[in-house]
C-alpha cells in the first residue's frame, strides 16, 4: 500500500502572506474604529463650529444693533439740539422728544446741553438743589470729550466713570451747529448697565451673557442669567463706540442637552461596540472552525489511511438499495472500483448469477430490517468470476440529524477459511475413522474371541447334524429343529457382532438425522462387552424409559459412548475385581437429553483436569490424546456439551448433553 505524502512545510512568503491575511480583519477592525471615532470628532467639532459660528453671526448683529441704537440717538440729540439752543422756552413737543430719549430702552440717563464755553445751560432731568450733575463734567477726561467734539464738530464718545458704586456711565458730545456757528454742545449721558441689559433682546439674553470689561480686563457691566456658561464659546470684540478700551465679551451659555446628537453618538458608539463584539466573536468561531476543519481533516485522512488499511469491505446503501460508498478493501475483494459501483442499484454485478433469487431475497430483507446478529453467508462472484464466500453485517446508517439515511455493511472474505473449515472437517472426519479402526484393533482379540464362540457353536451343531443324518437310526424331528434353532441364534450374533463393527468403523459423511439414543447406548455397549468380560468388569446400564429423539449422527454418538466407557474401564485397572463397575444412565434434563459414564477409578486430578481436552494429551503409554479431544468436538458439531464431574466415593462422571430441539 502506497506512503501518503506528507506535504512540504509553505514557503517563507507564502507564511508571510497568510500571517498577514490573518491579521487583515484586526487591521480592518482598527481602521473601522478610527473611522467611527473620527466621524464622532468629526460631528462634535462639525456642531462646535456651527454653534461658534451662530454665536459670530448673533454678536455682530448685536454690534450692529447697539451701533444703530447709538448712532440714532445721536441724530436725535442733533435735532433737539437747535430746539434747546434757541433761546425760547421749550415747547411741550421737545419735552416730549427728551422724554422720549430718556427712555430705558435708549440707555441715556441724562441729557445737558452746555455752552460754547462749557457752561451748563440746562439739563434733563434736572439737577436737585445744588447737588452737581451726574455726569464726569469738570474732570480731565470730560474736558478732553468737549473740547474734541468743538474741534471736529462731530460726536465724540468720553471714557467711562463710575457713579455711585458698582455702576458705570459714558457721554456722548454731541456738538450743535446753526448758521455755521457753534453755539454749543449736547451732552447724553448712557449708563452702561441700562445700555446692556435693555437693549438686548431677550432671546439674545437667553443664549448669551453679555460683559463688558475695561482696558484692565475688569468686568464693569454685564447681563446674565443664573445658568452655567461654556468655556469654549466664547467670543470677545471692542466696544466702539464708545471705546476707549472697552470690549464686550460674549460667552454661550451651556445648552441643554441635544439629545439627537446624543442618541446619534451613542447609537454609532453602540453599533460600533456590537460590530467589535461581533468581529471578535466571529473571528473566535473562524478560529474554532479553522481549528475543526484541521482535526477534521486529520481525522479524515486518519480514517481514510484506516480504511484502506482495513481487510474488511465496507459499503453502504441508501433506503432505495443504492451504493453510496465502497472502501478499497471491497474494490479489491470484487474486482470492481468505485466508479462502477456507486450509484448501483440490485441486482449488483457482483452477485452470483447462480445464487442471484437467492442474494435478492437476503437483500430485500436486509433492506427491510438488518441482517442477523451473527452475520449473514453470501456467495458473491469477482470480476474475473471467481467465486466468492462473504460473510455480512448489516447496521443502520443514521446521519447527523439522526434519521435513517440507509445501511452501512461489514464484508469479510471467508473463502479461505471456509476452504480451511472443509479441509479441517475432513481431517477431523479422517482422524474419527482412525480413532475408531484404532480402538477396533485395540478390541480385535475380543472380538475373535466373541465371533469364535458362535462359530465354533454352529461348527458343532452342524458336525452333530451331520452324525446324526450319517447314523441309520430313526431322526427325532424336534431335536432337529432345535439344533438348528440353536445355529440360527449363534449366526445371528455372529452377524450382529460384525455389523456393529461394520457400522462402527465404516466411513461415511455426518449425518444427521432423529434417532433413538438409548438404540444407539445399546449398540455401543453391545460393542463393547466382549472386551468388558475380558477385562472383568460389569457394564450396568440403566435407560430412561421415555427419551425423546435427538437430531444427530449415529456413528458419531456411538463413537463418543464406546470412548468414554472404554476410558472407565482403563481408569479402573488398578480397581478390585468386584468394585469394576461402569454405570451407563441416559435421562432427559430439561431441553436436553443426556448419557453419563461413571466409573469407580481413582478419579481425575486437577493438574490433569485443566489438559484433559487438550490434543495429543494423555496419561496412557499407548495413548494418542486425541480420544477425547474428538469426542468435545463431535459434542459441539451437534451444539452439545461434553463435561465431566469427581463423583462421591471415588471415580469420574462423564456427561453427554444433547439438544432436544434442532439447532439454528
Amino acid at each position: 500500500m502506497n506512503q501518503p505524502e506528507i506535504p512540504s512545510p509553505p514557503s517563507a512568503p507564502l507564511a508571510g502572506r497568510k500571517r498577514w491575511l490573518q491579521h487583515l480583519p484586526y487591521l480592518s477592525l482598527a481602521l473601522f474604529l478610527a473611522a467611527i471615532a473620527a466621524l464622532v470628532w468629526l460631528t462634535r467639532e462639525y456642531d462646535a463650529d456651527e454653534q461658534r459660528t451662530t454665536l459670530i453671526s448673533d454678536v455682530l448683529w448685536m454690534e450692529q444693533n447697539l451701533r444703530f441704537h447709538l448712532d440714532r440717538n445721536e441724530v436725535n440729540l442733533q435735532e433737539i439740539g437747535r430746539e434747546l439752543f434757541a433761546g425760547q422756552p421749550l415747547a411741550a413737543e421737545t419735552e416730549a422728544r427728551l422724554a422720549s430719549l430718556l427712555n430705558q430702552e435708549r440707555g441715556l440717563v441724562q441729557i445737558l446741553w452746555l455752552s460754547a464755553d462749557g457752561g451748563l445751560l440746562g439739563s434733563i432731568p434736572p439737577r436737585q438743589g445744588d447737588a452737581p450733575p451726574a455726569t464726569g463734567r469738570g474732570s480731565a477726561a470730560g474736558d478732553t470729550t468737549f473740547q474734541l467734539a468743538r474741534s471736529v464738530g462731530r460726536p465724540v464718545y468720553g471714557p467711562t466713570y463710575p457713579v455711585m458704586g458698582d455702576s458705570y456711565q459714558f457721554e456722548v458730545h454731541v456738538p450743535i451747529w446753526s448758521e455755521d456757528a457753534q453755539p454749543g454742545v449736547v451732552v447724553g449721558v448712557y449708563s452702561l448697565t441700562d445700555l446692556v441689559v435693555r437693549e438686548l433682546p431677550w432671546w439674545f439674553s437667553e443664549r448669551y451673557r453679555v460683559a463688558v470689561l475695561d482696558a484692565d480686563g475688569r468686568e464693569i457691566a454685564a447681563k446674565s442669567k443664573v445658568a452655567p456658561v461654556s468655556s469654549r464659546l466664547v467670543y470677545s470684540m471692542p466696544f466702539d463706540p464708545p471705546g476707549h478700551g472697552l470690549t464686550l465679551q460674549i460667552t454661550a451659555y451651556k445648552s441643554d442637552t441635544r439629545w439627537i446628537p446624543v442618541l446619534l453618538g451613542a447609537s454609532i458608539v453602540l453599533l460600533a461596540g456590537i460590530i467589535v463584539w461581533s468581529v471578535m466573536q466571529l473571528r473566535r468561531q473562524l478560529a474554532r472552525r479553522q481549528q475543526a476543519e484541521i482535526a477534521l481533516r486529520a481525522e479524515s485522512a486518519f480514517r481514510k489511511a484506516m480504511e484502506d488499511s482495513m481487510l474488511t469491505g465496507m459499503r453502504a446503501r441508501d433506503l432505495d438499495g443504492r451504493l453510496t460508498y465502497v472502501n478499497s478493501a471491497f474494490c479489491r475483494m470484487t474486482g470492481f472500483t468505485a466508479d462502477e459501483l456507486l450509484g448501483l442499484k440490485a441486482p449488483m454485478p457482483y452477485w452470483d448469477p447462480e445464487h442471484i433469487e437467492q442474494t435478492f431475497a437476503l437483500h430485500r430483507e436486509i433492506l427491510s430490517g438488518g441482517s442477523a446478529p451473527d452475520g449473514t453467508e453470501v456467495r458473491l462472484r469477482r470480476k474475473n468470476g471467481e467465486a466468492l464466500d462473504v460473510l455480512v453485517f448489516e447496521a443502520p446508517l443514521i446521519d447527523a440529524t439522526g434519521h435513517h439515511a440507509g445501511w452501512m455493511g461489514s464484508v469479510l472474505d471467508i473463502t479461505e477459511q471456509k476452504r480451511a473449515r472443509e479441509q479441517a472437517r475432513q481431517q477431523e472426519e479422517r482422524l474419527q475413522q482412525s480413532s475408531r479402526l484404532i480402538t477396533m484393533g485395540e478390541m480385535a482379540s475380543t472380538l475373535a474371541h466373541e465371533l469364535n464362540q458362535p462359530l465354533a457353536a454352529i461348527a458343532s451343531y452342524t458336525s452333530g447334524c451331520i452324525n446324526r443324518l450319517q447314523d441309520d437310526q430313526p431322526l427325532d424331528r424336534r431335536e432337529l429343529l432345535d439344533i438348528h434353532e440353536r445355529i440360527a441364534r449363534q449366526a445371528r450374533r455372529a452377524g450382529e457382532i460384525i455389523r456393529r463393527v461394520h457400522d462402527f468403523v465404516r466411513r461415511s459423511e455426518p449425518k444427521r438425522e432423529p434417532l433413538d439414543l438409548n438404540a444407539v447406548v445399546r449398540d455401543a455397549v453391545g460393542l463393547i462387552e466382549a472386551d468388558a468380560r475380558k477385562r472383568q468388569m460389569q457394564l450396568r446400564v440403566e435407560l430412561a424409559s421415555t427419551l425423546p429423539q435427538v437430531e444427530a449422527d449415529a456413528v458419531m454418538i456411538e463413537q463418543i459412548v464406546v470412548n468414554l466407557v472404554r476410558n472407565a474401564m482403563d481408569a479402573m485397572r488398578e480397581t478390585p475385581t468386584g468394585n469394576r463397575v461402569v454405570e451407563v444412565r441416559s435421562t432427559h434434563l430439561g431441553r436436553f437429553a443426556t448419557v453419563s459414564v461413571a466409573d469407580r477409578g481413582t478419579g481425575i486430578p486437577e493438574e490433569i483436569a485443566e489438559r484433559l481436552f487438550e490434543p495429543f494429551f494423555t496419561t496412557k503409554a499407548e495413548g494418542m490424546g486425541m480420544g477425547l479431544n474428538i469426542c468435545r468436538s463431535i459434542a459441539e458439531l451437534h451444539h452439545g456439551r461434553l463435561g465431566f464431574e469427581l463423583r462421591a466415593g471415588g471415580g469420574t462422571i462423564f456427561t453427554l448433553s444433547l439438544p432436544l430441539d434442532t439447532p439454528a
